[in-house]
């Protein structure tokens, strides 16, 4: 059962090759194995990320032992994970100067559960 959903945003470059080589990286079996490993470990329980021209939205549901702070370090310290982080830096683009983060958190502004 989820405890918890999050969305993140973040864009690609603007660039049409790129955004090919990017969702062929993300289809079945390209992605490195030991990413997806340290997405389950984490207490990520579902991924999705759906695209709409540049702009990329993952969600996530997690469960009670998630933490975003304790996902971060155990990413630091994981050298495949850093691998596919810098690979994807080819494709990927800051929503903010403010930050050194690529994905962001979005605020959720409506539930239907809660209606």
């Amino acid at each position: 059962m989820t405890d918890r959903q999050y969305c993140l945003v973040l864009d690609l470059k603007n660039d049409a090759a790129l955004i090919r080589e990017y969702e062929r990286f993300h289809q079945p079996g390209n992605v490195f194995p030991e990413v997806l490993q340290s997405i389950r470990d984490s207490g990520i329980i579902a991924m999705n990320i759906y695209r709409y021209e540049t702009r990329l939205i993952m969600v996530m549901d997690v469960d009670e032992s998630f933490s975003f702070d304790t996902k971060s370090i155990a990413d630091q310290e994981n050298p495949k994970v850093q691998e596919w982080e810098k690979l994807m830096d080819k494709f990927q683009k800051k929503l903010s100067s403010n930050t050194n983060e690529k994905w962001l958190l979005a605020t959720e502004i409506f539930n239907l559960e809660q209606h």
